[in-house]
């Protein structure tokens, strides 16, 4: 592990999918639009097969989307990821349903272990976001589901004007610790649940090798394996859980 905790001042987070469990949030409002499809469809059951396929096809969308339009709001990019899987599906939709899917994000849930692990990291270091979300929709989520974290820094794709894995968007948190702490790129690490879009862009971005929450039941964010093997990430430390990191953290300062 080349991760140390004691020699880190700063951190920074990927929330949904690290923090947020958006998996469970996404999947409902899609297998809903599945269950549209005739009863002999293989999606149309509700199985982890169908729950699988619907999450890469949002996650595929997704990012072709930000790619096409990057000054775009997240609600208005999750608008257009909803319209692009019905119509793979061929199923029928309503525009409330569309507005709707937009407007979950602040809805989805939070790990288990988030609040706790997080107020224990706010003990040791600076704290920062760096999402893929408007602030409209974080600040949802950080009045709900993350209510009680403390941060020191909330920087998001609105604010920044670009998505993830734009290299933009991580210079931009450099400079903020920077400005706001006198904390410098060496000092600081990524904690994220995403390898192919986090940990490939720290990593060709020169940062510490970043922490992986690997949340080992997620169908989303890179293999490991096939990435290590062509030197896209180098991983300073794997947990299974934020709250994993936490106790490691408490452990490395006591």
């Amino acid at each position: 592990m080349t991760f140390q905790p004691t020699q880190i001042k700063g951190l920074f987070f990927d929330i949904y999918a690290t923090l947020i469990d958006w998996e469970s949030g996404i999947h409902s409002s899609l297998l809903a639009l599945a269950k549209r499809l005739p009863e002999s469809h293989p999606l149309h059951a509700d199985s982890p097969e169908t729950c699988q396929t619907l999450l890469r096809m949002f996650a595929s969308n997704e990012k072709a989307v930000e790619h096409e339009n990057p000054k775009w709001k997240s609600p208005q990019v999750m608008e257009e990821v909803y319209t692009r899987i019905a119509a793979k599906l061929d199923v029928p939709f309503e525009r409330d349903e569309q507005i709707a899917f937009g407007q979950s994000i602040g809805d989805w849930p939070a790990f288990p272990d988030t609040v706790a692990a997080m107020q224990t990291l706010a003990k040791h270091y600076k704290l920062f976001v760096l999402s893929n979300v408007d602030d409209a929709s974080f600040a949802r989520t950080s009045a709900g589901p993350l209510k009680g974290v403390h941060w020191d820094g909330v920087y998001t794709a609105e604010q920044i004007g670009s998505y993830k894995p734009d290299a933009n968007n991580y210079h931009y948190v450099v400079k903020k610790f920077k400005e706001k702490f006198d904390i410098n790129k060496d000092q600081i690490a990524i904690v994220a649940q995403s390898l192919d879009i986090d940990h490939v862009s720290s990593t060709a971005l020169g940062f510490n090798p970043g922490v992986w929450i690997a949340r080992g039941d997620s169908d989303m964010g890179g293999n490991r394996e096939e990435l290590e093997a062509k030197g896209l990430i180098k991983l300073g430390a794997v947990y299974s859980t934020l709250g994993e990191m936490a106790e490691a953290v408490e452990r490395a300062f006591s």
